[in-house]
């Protein structure tokens, strides 16, 4: 009789590892609810930022057409290991600008609710600007997609920014200056590259940086709430 014959899957092998992945799945999900706990909301009120954030980034509100030149489409392109999908050609012609729900105006409007129930204003304009600063020199422009910044770039300068700035709101200070930063850095500060792209749609806060924006809030919160625990992370009040 050998031991390893009583070591033995219970279940088929590929059944096996989708319970795995469903373990992992729960995890992550619980996981990324608690990073927005810290921030100070109700837990009504950080699943609606989670799911609202994961749906909105399905969705893109079209602002005005930045260029009529021919435009790639239906194509697949590569950054930092990183795949993205390039939209079909639109009927607008040429390059429309649009507004990612959940890449932008989610991010934005938490932002600033975060910055008033905090009163974080100096220490958040400051994170900000470093981030945006160091976003913009990370970033690069895709042909046919955007511009791209490396997903994990913003998430560690702001989470050593809130850190040394305060500890206290190290939480909602790192989510105001990741997302904020990698939008403004990411995006608003290249604008001028936008209309050469030759993309169908470039969307703020869309495919390039919409990973980095949401893996931003959720990793930056994640480690400065564990780094600042115990210390006790309650919303000025003025």
């Amino acid at each position: 009789m050998q031991i390893a014959q009583f070591f033995y899957l219970p279940v088929a092998p590929v059944f096996f590892f989708v319970l795995v992945a469903v373990c992992f799945l729960v995890l992550a999900f619980c996981l990324i609810r608690r990073a927005y706990l810290q921030l100070g909301l109700t837990p009504a009120q950080a699943m609606f930022l989670l799911i609202g954030s994961l749906i909105g980034s399905f969705i893109n509100i079209p602002v005005t057409v930045i260029s009529t030149n021919s435009v790639m489409a239906d194509q697949m392109v590569e950054f930092f290991g990183m795949r993205y999908p390039i939209p079909p050609a639109t009927d607008w012609g040429g390059t429309v600008l649009a507004i990612n729900v959940g890449g932008a105006i989610i991010p934005v409007v938490m932002s600033v609710f975060l910055l008033i129930r905090w009163q974080l204003w100096s220490a958040g304009l400051l994170a900000t600007a470093v981030v945006a600063a160091i976003c913009y020199w990370f970033s690069s422009a895709i042909p046919g997609m955007g511009i791209a910044v490396p997903v994990f770039i913003p998430a560690i300068v702001a989470t050593v920014l809130a850190l040394l700035l305060s500890r206290q709101s190290a939480a909602p200070l790192a989510y105001i200056a990741g997302s904020l930063g990698a939008l403004i850095g990411g995006d608003l500060l290249n604008y001028g590259k936008l209309a050469d792209l030759g993309a169908p749609i470039l969307s703020l806060g869309g495919a390039g940086t919409f990973d980095a924006v949401f893996l931003t809030g959720v990793i930056a919160v994640l480690i400065t709430g564990i780094s600042s625990r115990g210390e006790g992370t309650k919303p000025t009040t003025s």
